[in-house]
């Protein structure tokens, strides 16, 4: 007997026509503007073991505590991972939302 197990763990992400536009927007700029700079990330604790980024002005998701452990989520709800520390997952996070939104720092003119 053999049984086939299903370890996929994409998620299925449906976006609005605004933010397509938006995200190859970012692409557009981030491709012409040679190094990226960092946005600032805040975090906010919105209640007990939840803490909520802003990247740059935008949501960038979320660093949940759950059974002693801290699992980020990006701005989309994906999860970027599982961690020992709340340091250890926000970094990471904001590491991933650099990545994901290198341009979200617009120069002032």
């Amino acid at each position: 007997m053999s049984t086939t197990v299903n370890t996929d763990t994409r998620a299925e992400v449906t976006l609005d026509t605004d933010t397509v536009d938006v995200i190859a927007v970012l692409e557009a700029e981030a491709e012409h503007s040679g190094r990226a700079a960092r946005a600032k990330t805040t975090w906010t604790q919105e209640d007990d073991g939840e803490w909520v980024a802003n990247y740059g002005g935008y949501f960038g998701g979320s660093v949940d505590k759950r059974d002693g452990r801290y699992v980020a989520s990006d701005t989309f709800g994906l999860v970027v991972g599982d961690f020992a520390t709340l340091e250890e997952a926000q970094a990471k996070l904001a590491d991933q939302l650099h990545v994901m939104l290198p341009s979200v720092i617009r120069p002032v003119a």
